[in-house]
């Protein structure tokens, strides 16, 4: 199935994508900035996320954002990552202009002020408690992304890396943020679903044609040198069972060897079926629990094989059996049918996932922020057209033992090798 869409720049730099499916009678609105935590200063980590929060406190014009979304029978969300922040409303397409609006709105007229800063600083320093200092293993990430990073802003996460950054973030800080990165030439708006082209396009103009550009100051990325050493850290902490991450550096999200790997980490455990569940998990009880995932970033991410160990076995019995797997593809390529097995799941994912009008929204957006666009139509492709001698080798290049990170997560309540 093919996505056809429109694509054109305003004036103003603000990149506008439209995609028009008659089956539906709703409209999504997908506005992407180009921001994300890769775009923050060590000094001051979780800027992005703290102004996801921010960008619903509301203008003028609507004190409350949520409310002509909801009036109008739609529904809005946000998220952040390493590298964008993305909003998107779903609303009935005979409302699109109320969605349009309030996005422009936000985008241009935002109410920062010392009481909505301050109200969002307490939210997202209390999320940091909970999510990152209070939950079990909830500081992972801030341990494995150290470990595995030491110059790309990819080694703090999202969250940020302490929440006194946060405590920290004043109203110049702020408003600083807010004119560098949300304005309409670091912005991708995409509008999908039950629309008319002509006039979609019409209210888009009106509303975010008079939007002012911002004079957007390069953000040069210091990227992340290559790695020679395996690095290694053993950390303790009050958590139920001893947990184990082996990470390693994977290719650019818009490679042909990205694609190989996320096929490789699918061989290796989407699913039941796959090789590490069936073998080290439900044949030799090595693990309550083990996956292999990728990060998926747009520089370089992580291939982490995550795993929680059962109760008798040691760290060196865990760390053994599973480069016994890694060593077992590194030197035999996959079996065709093994192959077609994953190919067939991305498939279904891809085709599953651009279903709904927000889903082809968010996904048309993303590739767009991507650099290529044309991978929106070209992924089956690409992943059908890889082939089991190309995971073996993509294999040998990823899992390199003097480029691997290992964090071992040890329950300081049980005693082990």
């Amino acid at each position: 199935m093919t996505l056809d869409y429109m694509r054109y720049v305003l004036d103003n730099g603000l990149t506008v994508i439209l995609h028009q499916d008659n089956e539906t009678a709703m409209a999504a609105v997908n506005l992407l900035y180009k921001v994300g935590a890769r775009n923050e200063s060590p000094e001051r980590t979780g800027l992005a996320h703290l102004f996801e929060h921010l960008m619903f406190g509301g203008t003028e014009a609507a004190p409350n954002f949520d409310v002509p979304i909801q009036t109008a029978g739609g529904e809005n969300n946000a998220f952040t990552n390493s590298d964008v922040t993305n909003f998107y409303d779903t609303v009935p397409a005979a409302n699109l202009e109320t969605a349009l609006w309030i996005e422009a709105d936000r985008m241009m007229n935002l109410k920062l002020d010392f009481k909505a800063l301050d109200t969002q600083r307490k939210v997202v320093v209390e999320e940091f408690s909970e999510t990152c200092l209070n939950q079990p293993y909830g500081d992972v990430w801030h341990k494995l992304r150290h470990l595995c990073y030491k110059k790309h802003p990819y080694r703090w996460p999202t969250i940020g890396l302490v929440p006194e950054h946060i405590k920290e973030t004043n109203l110049d800080n702020a408003h600083e943020f807010y004119n560098q990165y949300y304005s309409p030439n670091n912005a991708i708006l995409v509008v999908a679903g039950g629309i008319d082209i002509n006039k979609t396009k019409q209210l888009i103009e009106q509303y975010f044609g008079n939007i002012p550009a911002a004079k957007i100051q390069e953000n040069l990325i210091e990227q992340e040198p290559e790695q020679t050493e395996a690095r290694e850290l053993d950390h303790q902490a009050l958590v139920p069972v001893n947990a184990l991450y082996i990470a390693f550096k994977s290719a650019p999200r818009n490679s042909r060897e990205f694609y190989i790997q996320d096929l490789i980490s699918d061989i290796f455990s989407n699913g039941r079926s796959a090789r590490l569940y069936t073998r080290l998990v439900k044949n030799q009880q090595l693990f309550n629990d083990i996956d292999c995932y990728v990060t998926a970033n747009y520089d370089p991410g992580l291939v982490i094989v995550d795993a929680k160990l059962s109760p008798s076995i040691s760290y060196a019995e865990a760390e053994a059996a599973i480069w016994n797997e890694i060593d077992q593809l590194c030197t035999t390529p996959p079996t065709q049918r093994e192959l077609d097995k994953v190919v067939n799941k991305a498939e279904s994912s891809i085709r599953f996932g651009n279903i709904n009008a927000i889903d082809k929204a968010m996904n048309i957006a993303y590739y767009e922020a991507l650099g290529d666009i044309t991978l929106l139509n070209r992924e089956v492709d690409i992943y059908r057209s890889i082939t089991p001698q190309e995971i073996m080798q993509g294999a040998r290049d990823l899992f390199n033992r003097k480029k691997s990170n290992t964090l071992r997560y040890k329950a300081n309540t049980i005693q082990h090798n």
